[in-house]
């Protein structure tokens, strides 16, 4: 059951992995289970209210001290499935992203002064040292959904909740696939563009998302969330939103040679997730 909250999810996207118990060794295993029993786990409303929080403070904290003990539970054929919330984890490689990003110097120090960066990165150094494979059960994206995350899923998958404004429930869109076939379809794709088109972002994306699939359980379950994307895209496009059939309908292509109808396909993915992108300019 998740808990209430007020907060409305910013306008990110998350592809998360949920592993199964037998991923994790003891005692975290034992940790999950307990918790994968508890009547009030907390849903993604309670994740983000938590995250915000830490921004209020003077200075922020963009990494919290300590590491989040709540994650994500589903269920598949009765086998239990947890995506830790990695909070902390998530939180450096966030800040580093930000640094390295367009912000003008002004901004970026008004928002995160030097002193706070410089201890949060000396944190990360040493935190490194310790867990030198750590790696995040979730990603997210800001203002669309990456074209390479939509290569792990089929249409077939696509799960839609238009959402109901009287109950205060929001539109959810989401696909959801077994870890063996998100790795079988990546390495289609991957093959598709390497036999039609020069090495470029697109494959260099592919790989990236790859290896870290790789670092996961075989019988994971592979998430793909609009998360707080369904406020900025409208309830009617949203429902007409077909992404994951247009990038599977550019790969077909690419492998039957058809280059005119790759284009078409991609054509139609980038105009729906340009206009989506170009709201964060409106005022």
């Amino acid at each position: 059951m998740s808990v209430p909250s007020k907060v409305l999810v910013p306008y990110a996207s998350y592809l998360r992995v949920y592993e199964p118990l037998a991923a994790f060794p003891e005692p975290e295993r034992g940790h999950w289970a307990r918790y994968a029993s508890r009547p009030d786990i907390p849903g993604v409303q309670e994740e983000l209210r938590r995250s915000l929080a830490d921004l209020v403070p003077v200075p922020p904290v963009p990494v919290r001290v300590h590491e989040s003990g709540d994650a994500f539970v589903v269920a598949v054929d009765g086998v239990v499935l947890v995506c830790p919330w990695r909070t902390r984890l998530r939180g450096w490689l966030a800040l580093e992203e930000l640094v390295g990003g367009t912000l003008p110097a002004p901004v970026l120090d008004a928002m995160l002064p030097p002193v706070v960066r410089e201890q949060v990165a000396a944190d990360h150094e040493r935190w490194l040292e310790r867990h030198p494979d750590a790696r995040p059960w979730i990603r997210s994206a800001v203002w669309e959904v990456p074209l390479r995350w939509f290569a792990l899923f089929s249409d077939e998958e696509r799960e839609y909740e238009p959402g109901d404004a009287a109950r205060g429930a929001a539109p959810v869109l989401r696909y959801r696939t077994p870890m063996v076939q998100a790795r079988r379809r990546l390495a289609r794709a991957l093959k598709a563009l390497r036999d039609s088109i020069d090495e470029g972002p697109m494959t260099e994306g592919l790989v990236e998302v790859g290896r870290w699939l790789e670092e996961f359980h075989p019988r994971a379950l592979v998430e793909l969330d609009y998360g707080g994307l369904v406020h900025a895209v409208g309830a009617e496009a949203l429902a007409a939103d077909r992404s994951a059939a247009d990038v599977a309908e550019g790969i077909a292509a690419l492998r039957a040679g058809d280059g005119e109808g790759a284009s078409a396909a991609y054509g139609r993915f980038a105009a729906r997730w340009r206009a989506v992108r170009n709201l964060q300019f409106a005022s």
